[in-house]
């Protein structure tokens, strides 16, 4: 078997879906599971400086095998140990098929299926194997197959020394689905000069632009009365929550935008007739729409407020920004290297914007410039997840050759 698929059937066996609604970091116990897991193994290949902190962050070092005296940058790979809370990981039961076109049925039940008609991107990988879902959970490609891919890339140096590399710092962090950004990742200690999260979608994507996100949470408090008199006097929270819905463009949203189109996005909507809960995310490459977009919300929630008679309460918070204008002038030379490495896998390139976030988003802000790289997968999040084994293992030789491009001449200043 695969080493990236060995470790990557291993991995997503470890239930570790983030909580949004827990207090600590890591939100799961699942997210302590996997870091201990990671660090045994690390362990086991010989890294050194193997630590798992007071919040599940696993950092380790692989070292350099260039002659005494040879300076260049120290390179950050990282990914993240959690899973979307969009959709259960509890008992992910994987297998592995040979597309040969046409639908692939998930479930015993049929009710969930793989068809080109509706992801027409299955067409590239007919003759491939795809690791699939059984229709009951996510698969957890994202992001437990960039942990894979890492650890797969830092074995195969381990075993052939003759690869030239620098010095490597591995980080794995928890709750990236939930928008926690590696915020306690100590940037000090790590010691890399750049980064790069592996977390990306399909064969080929680079990306260094995400989106400006915000979170908003609203509460709304109606009245309950007994329906049968209620003519004046009930305020019912679900009716007032739907009322808010619908003040949202029907055009903006995730279904109905791509590329740098922003979107609102109900992420859960849930309640009674005294108190209801909505949640909706907020997102736009551009920062100016951004802002419109959450002084749209806040008017719309206080409008909504005053006709219906409800307490509406917003609690809007900034998630991460667009990490684009980061990477102009001599960061580009980061990037590059990314391309050089693809093109060494005979990868071709797709710089594509983020429509989501990523670790490196926040990380990049705190001076750690960090882009994104593919895993491979595709439909993140759901139960239709999947991912083709050629693109993981075209991401583990993409890395290799990263880390081979950095310990190449004229890279000792890069990022310093």
């Amino acid at each position: 078997m695969s080493s990236v698929l060995e470790r990557f059937l291993r991995y997503v066996a470890v239930p570790s879906n983030a909580d949004p609604l827990g207090k600590e970091t890591p939100s799961s116990p699942g997210q302590w599971e996997m870091a201990r897991l990671l660090a045994a193994e690390m362990e086991a290949l010989g890294l050194e400086d193997v630590v798992v902190d007071g919040h599940a962050y696993v950092t380790a070092t692989l070292p350099s095998n260039l002659p005494s005296g040879r300076d260049v940058p120290v390179v950050g790979l990282i990914a993240h140990l959690d899973t979307s809370p969009a959709v259960t990981d509890q008992s992910v039961s994987p297998r592995v098929v040979r597309y040969e076109g046409g639908e692939v049925v998930l479930d015993a039940e049929g009710r969930y299926r793989l068809s080109p008609g509706e992801f027409p991107e299955l067409e590239d990988y007919v003759g491939q194997d795809l690791v699939v879902t059984d229709g009951r959970t996510l698969l957890g490609a994202d992001d437990k197959a960039g942990v894979a891919e890492i650890l797969a890339a830092v074995e195969h140096l381990k075993a052939h020394p003759e690869i030239p590399r620098g010095k490597v710092r591995i980080a794995f962090t928890p709750d990236e689905e939930i928008g926690h950004g590696a915020e306690l990742l100590d940037l000090e200690a790590f010691g890399a000069d750049f980064a790069f999260t592996v977390d990306g979608g399909p064969l080929g994507e680079l990306s260094f632009e995400t989106f400006n996100a915000a979170r908003a949470d609203v509460t709304i408090r109606g009245r309950s009365v007994h329906p049968g008199t209620a003519k004046g006097k009930m305020i019912n929270a679900v009716l007032v929550g739907a009322e808010l819905i619908a003040r949202l463009p029907s055009g903006e949203t995730p279904a109905r935008t791509e590329g740098r189109q922003g979107f609102f996005h109900v992420e859960s909507f849930r309640g009674d007739v005294e108190e209801a809960r909505l949640e909706i995310l907020v997102r736009d490459h551009d920062r100016g729409r951004f802002d419109e977009r959450k002084s749209f919300l806040e008017t719309a929630v206080e409008e909504v407020g005053r006709e219906s008679g409800a307490r509406l309460d917003l609690e809007l918070r900034e998630q991460y920004l667009n990490m684009g204008a980061l990477f102009e002038g001599e960061a580009r030379r980061i990037v590059d290297l990314a391309r050089r490495a693809m093109a060494a896998s005979d990868v071709p390139v797709r710089e594509v914007p983020v429509r989501g976030g990523t670790d490196g988003s926040r990380l990049s802000f705190r001076g750690l410039l960090t882009p994104n790289l593919f895993t491979g997968g595709h439909n993140f999040h759901g139960r239709c997840e999947y991912i083709p084994l050629a693109a993981m293992e075209k991401a583990v030789e993409v890395l290799v050759n990263l880390l081979r491009q950095v310990a190449g001449p004229g890279t000792a200043a890069l990022g310093r």
